[in-house]
């Protein structure tokens, strides 16, 4: 198990059985780099990872 895997556990034990919209996530994850902007990189390579999650690797 990774570290980082215990905020996942977190998310998932908190916000497990939430519904939640793309529109959502995406502002969440504005508010956090403007909070955090050390994170921007991060955050942007997760957030287009999770966009092409559905692409066919060639």
């Amino acid at each position: 198990m990774y570290y980082t895997d215990r905020g996942i556990e977190e998310l998932a034990t908190r916000r497990g059985e939430d519904e939640v919209t793309l529109e959502w996530l995406a502002d969440q994850l504005r508010t956090f780099v403007d909070l955090h902007p050390e994170f921007e990189v991060p955050v942007d390579r997760l957030a287009t990872w999770l966009a092409r999650d559905d692409d066919d690797d060639e």
